[in-house]
């Protein structure tokens, strides 16, 4: 859906799309990254700044609760049904503990970033109260 936004001119890019390949929010043409989960300040092409974007401890929330939870079982159930020497679980358990756990955070913490944009989201501030 590439609705025009009505301050920038710019498409409203879904942000499941742009945050997994790590472009930028605004544009779908920019690196939202660096290196592999730091950021950049601005993006190359349009240059949005993404001072606003604070994913926080999201990523690794998520990883935590879908990937981490499953390895770990995974690994004391090959533990305690076939019992194996401890190169086993170097060779089986470790690889996919990795695998499963560092391969979604780049497109996680995209996500979340692209999502700030789209919905607006910014810090919590307190109201002004009224005076009388």
């Amino acid at each position: 859906m590439n609705m025009q936004e009505p301050t920038g001119g710019w498409p409203k890019l879904e942000p499941v799309r742009t945050g997994a390949l790590g472009r930028c929010p605004r544009c779908g043409k920019g690196h939202i990254f660096r290196g592999f989960l730091r950021m950049r300040e601005s993006c190359e092409v349009c240059g949005l700044d993404y001072s606003f974007a604070d994913p926080a401890d999201g990523p690794a929330f998520f990883v935590l609760c879908f990937a981490c939870v499953p390895s770990v079982i995974l690994t004391l159930w090959i533990e305690l049904h076939f019992n194996p020497p401890i190169w086993v679980h170097f060779v089986t358990s470790l690889p996919f503990l990795l695998v499963t756990c560092l391969l979604p955070l780049r497109p996680l913490k995209g996500w979340l970033v692209a999502s700030q944009y789209y919905y607006k989201a910014r810090q919590g501030r307190l109201a002004p109260r009224d005076l009388p």
